[in-house]
């Protein structure tokens, strides 16, 4: 049973703005766990809560080959966390797609566990949004 935890951020300076993401996702099958998946990339100009989106969906991408049966999902995006568990409605229609395509790509997993946490647990994702923006 393959287990993955995803670490995942995004940001834009100014909302909209220049805007980036990152993600880190290790392989925690074993008690050691393995980075398997980095992403750090600029998405150009949009919202902070279009960029958390991205962040979960392209760490989600880079790892869909490895057709994990477990996915702990770790972000500082209490919006985000809370739409995916269905507990906040997702009121802007340019916010369902990327909702849709995070749902779909969870789907994949036999257990999904979504926890929303404090910036300072997300700090290598937030280090690879800010890294990009810096570049």
């Amino acid at each position: 049973m393959t287990e993955l935890t995803l670490y995942c951020d995004g940001g834009s300076r100014g909302n909209p703005g220049p805007a980036a993401i990152g993600a880190v996702v290790y392989d925690t099958t074993t008690d050691s766990p393995q980075l398997v998946a980095t992403v750090s990339e600029c998405i150009g100009v949009t919202t902070n809560n279009v960029a958390e989106y991205r962040a979960l969906i392209a760490g989600l991408e880079a790892v869909e080959h490895l057709h994990g049966d477990v996915i702990h999902v770790r972000a500082d995006s209490l919006l985000v966390i809370k739409q995916l568990r269905g507990e906040w409605k997702v009121k802007h229609a340019n916010m369902r797609p990327l909702h849709a395509r995070a749902l779909a790509l969870l789907a994949e997993y036999e257990v999904v566990d979504l926890q929303h946490v404090p910036r300072e647990e997300n700090t290598d994702a937030d280090a690879l949004v800010n890294a990009a923006l810096d570049a």
